[in-house]
C-alpha cells in the first residue's frame, strides 16, 4: 500500500496497525516513494547471558595503566 504524506499524517495509527499485521506501507511525496513503515522486531538480547561462563578476573578499567602499557597505547614504544 502506498499513501501520500498527507494521508499518512491523517491515518498514522491505522497505517501502523497495518504494518504490524504484515502489510507493506510506503509513504510517497507525490508519486515518489520516500519512506516505509515497518514493524519493530523484538530483539532476543538477554542481559547476563554469559554470567558464570567466563573464568578469571576482569580488568579494572578505572585503575591507571602501568607506564609501559600506556606508552604502547600512545605509540611511544
Amino acid at each position: 500500500m502506498q499513501v501520500t504524506i498527507h494521508a499518512a499524517k491523517t491515518n498514522l495509527s491505522k497505517l501502523i496497525e497495518l504494518a504490524r499485521a504484515g502489510e507493506e506501507v510506503v509513504i510517497a511525496k507525490g508519486k515518489t516513494p520516500v519512506a516505509r513503515i515497518v514493524p519493530v522486531t523484538e530483539g532476543g538480547f538477554t542481559i547476563g547471558l554469559l554470567k558464570g561462563e567466563l573464568d578469571g578476573e576482569a580488568p579494572d578499567f578505572f585503575e591507571p595503566m602501568p607506564d609501559h602499557e600506556l606508552d604502547l597505547w600512545e605509540g611511544k614504544a
